[in-house]
C-alpha cells in the first residue's frame, strides 16, 4: 500500500488502500494493475536485496504503478496487460539505478524512472510491430492543431479529477477517495492538494485553455504534486513555504502547456514531467536562495 500512496509522495498504508479503492471503484481491471505492479515492484525490491527501510517505505512501487497504468492504457492489444507488468518491473531497476546516481544529491528521483521509460515504450510502436499504440496517440502536426476554447465548464469534475489525474482517474467518486486517502494521512497534505488543484484550474482558465482540458482535470495533477513536493515533503519550514509552493503550482501550467506542445508531434503525453521540473528548479534554487 506504501508503494501506491508514495505516487502522491505520501507514506500510509491507508491512503494506499483509499486510492485503490478508488481506482478499483472506477475500473477493476485498473485496480487489479495497480496491486500487481505495487506488489511485483516491493517483491523485486525485496528480493534483488534492496534497503529495507526504502522497500517498506514503498520507493519501489510507485514508479512500478505509475508505469503499470500508463502502459496500461496507452497501449492497445491483448498483451498490453503482460507489457505493462514488464514495464512495470523494469522501472524498479530504472528507479534503483537513478536512486544510485543521485545519491549525493539533493535533487529527489521522483517519477523521472516512470517518464522515461514510458515514453521509450509509447514511442517503440514505430519500429516494432509486437507494441501496439492506442488510436489516442496520435501524433500531429503543431501547424495543423486546431484549438478550440468553447465548451460548457463543469467545474466541480474539473477540480476533483484534478487530483484523481494523478493516477490516470477521470471519475469523481475515485479522485474523492483518493482525496479522502490524503487528508487521512494529514489535513495539511489534503489542504495543499486541494489548493494545488484550484490554483491549477483558475490560472488554466485566465490563461485561457481548451474547456474540456479543464474539465477533464488535465492541469490540475502536476499542480498537485508539485504543490505537495515543494510545500510538505521537501519544504523548508521558511515561513514562505506555503507561497512558493503554490507559485510552482501556477508554474506547472504553463510548463504543461509547453511540454505537451513539444511532444504533440510525437504522439506522447506529457505525464508527469512537468511537475518533476518545476519540482527540480525550485529544490535547486533553495540551495541558492535560503529564505525560500
Amino acid at each position: 500500500m506504501n508503494g501506491i500512496s508514495q505516487v502522491i509522495l505520501i507514506e500510509n498504508a491507508v491512503t494506499g488502500l483509499f486510492v485503490l479503492a478508488g481506482i478499483t471503484f472506477a475500473n477493476y481491471q485498473m485496480g487489479i494493475i495497480t496491486l500487481a505492479c505495487a506488489l511485483l515492484g516491493t517483491w523485486i525490491g525485496h528480493a534483488c536485496g534492496a534497503d529495507r527501510t526504502a522497500v517498506m517505505q514503498g520507493l519501489f512501487g510507485y514508479n512500478a504503478v505509475l508505469t503499470g497504468l500508463a502502459l496500461s492504457l496507452n497501449l492497445a492489444g491483448g498483451h498490453r496487460w503482460w507489457l505493462a507488468l514488464a514495464g512495470a518491473a523494469a522501472s524498479v531497476f530504472i528507479t534503483a539505478a537513478m536512486m544510485y546516481v543521485a545519491r549525493n544529491s539533493a535533487i529527489p528521483v521522483l517519477t523521472l524512472p516512470y517518464i522515461l521509460l514510458t515514453w521509450l515504450l509509447l514511442l517503440s510502436p514505430y519500429h516494432l510491430g509486437f507494441f501496439k499504440i492506442s488510436e489516442s496517440l496520435v501524433p500531429q502536426d503543431l501547424s495543423r492543431v486546431e484549438f478550440h476554447r468553447e465548451g460548457t465548464i463543469q467545474l466541480l469534475d474539473g477540480l476533483i479529477d484534478g487530483i484523481g489525474q494523478v493516477y490516470f482517474q477521470q471519475n469523481i467518486w475515485a479522485s474523492i477517495l483518493i482525496l479522502i486517502g490524503i487528508f487521512w494521512a494529514g489535513w495539511r497534505l489534503g489542504l495543499y492538494a486541494v489548493i494545488g488543484t484550484v490554483v491549477a484550474w483558475v490560472t488554466a482558465y485566465f490563461l485561457e485553455t481548451e474547456i474540456t482540458f479543464l474539465n477533464l482535470g488535465l492541469y490540475g495533477y502536476n499542480a498537485v504534486l508539485t504543490i505537495l513536493a515543494v510545500s510538505a515533503v521537501f519544504g523548508s519550514g521558511h515561513r514562505l513555504t506555503g507561497l512558493i509552493g503554490i507559485l510552482a503550482a501556477v508554474f506547472t501550467v504553463p510548463v504543461t502547456a509547453g511540454l505537451s506542445s513539444w511532444l504533440q508531434p510525437y504522439g506522447l503525453p506529457a505525464l508527469t514531467m512537468p511537475f518533476v521540473l518545476v519540482t527540480w528548479l525550485v529544490i535547486g534554487a533553495r540551495e541558492k536562495f535560503s529564505r525560500i
